[in-house]
């Protein structure tokens, strides 16, 4: 499983995100502190701190999945 730190800071960053991880065919997690959601829940996304370091977890290559990744990259 790899992970990511990322921040999404606008809906539409969560819309993009959220678009990018349903054409994934492995799962994709998203967690703050102990709470984890589906990343392919646009509400699961929405519910989270979005003022928060979010990370992802994913257990697959995706290279458009990647692209999103790196444009919310956090360092």
């Amino acid at each position: 499983m790899e992970k990511r730190k990322i921040k999404l800071s606008a809906t539409e960053d969560v819309r993009e995100f959220v678009a990018a991880a349903e054409k994934c065919d492995f799962d994709v997690d998203i967690f703050y502190n102990r709470f984890v959601v589906d990343a392919k829940s646009i509400l699961g996304v929405l519910s989270m701190d979005l003022t928060k370091e979010l990370t992802v977890r994913y257990g697959g290559n995706d290279l458009r999945f990647e692209n999103i990744l790196d444009k919310y990259s956090i360092a």
